[in-house]
């Protein structure tokens, strides 16, 4: 009942493009996808969380086109330079090769102080104009970013009668992603003059090919 909203839609869409194809994967260490990507080449700045090469994301230490896919969940937000880390990963990737990519929208402060931006789709189709981008996919829909929000506020604070209150918090998220149904249409300006397919996704999902 009280699943982690991220985790389990994250999942779902990373089995989608589960692949045995020769993969890189930034930001991995300590990372479980590797059931997905079994013959991935974990790569992570952090040499405590014991990837296969210790190395940054803004100067990868690989040669050109050396890949055929790269996966990068969750780092995107926790980079200094998003457009240079793009440019390396561009690179070290092969010609029409594939990059799945997830990020973060409407979410928490977390594993902080590394924690430095948060995207639109908007701001995605600018960093990645120079891609053949293949799906661009809201995480959650906008009821269910109010569960996830709810759940992050249960796992990174301690509060007054804490186990009681978490346990409602808990509950109450998952009343909220089961409410998406009440939505008819949401629209990206006050005025409703705009119509959009998610105001407040907690994060976006991207695959994309080099052209």
């Amino acid at each position: 009942m009280f699943q982690k909203i991220t985790r389990r839609n994250l999942d779902t869409f990373l089995e989608r493009y589960a692949t045995e194809r020769k993969a890189l994967d930034i930001g991995a260490g300590g990372s479980s996808y590797g059931r997905f990507f079994p013959n991935r080449l974990t790569v992570d700045v952090d040499p405590m969380r014991k990837p296969d090469v210790v190395a940054d994301a803004h100067s990868l230490p690989f040669k050109d086109e050396e890949f055929e896919y790269i996966i990068c969940t969750e780092v995107l937000e926790h980079l200094k330079n998003p457009a240079k880390a793009i440019s390396e990963m561009k690179r070290v990737l092969k010609n029409d090769g594939t990059l799945i990519l997830t990020t973060r929208f409407v979410y928490p402060t977390h594993d902080s102080p590394n924690d430095y931006w948060r995207f639109t789709k908007y701001g995605l189709q600018e960093l990645f104009k120079d891609w053949n981008i293949l799906e661009l996919i809201p995480e959650t829909r906008t009821f269910s970013t109010i569960g996830v929000l709810l759940q992050r506020i249960a796992f990174q604070t301690r509060l007054r009668a804490d186990k009681p209150v978490k346990l409602i918090l808990f509950i109450l998220a998952y009343i909220f992603d089961h409410m998406n149904f009440l939505i008819k249409q949401e629209y990206g300006d006050i005025k409703r003059e705009t119509k959009e397919e998610a105001i407040m996704p907690s994060g976006y999902y991207l695959v994309c090919k080099k052209k």
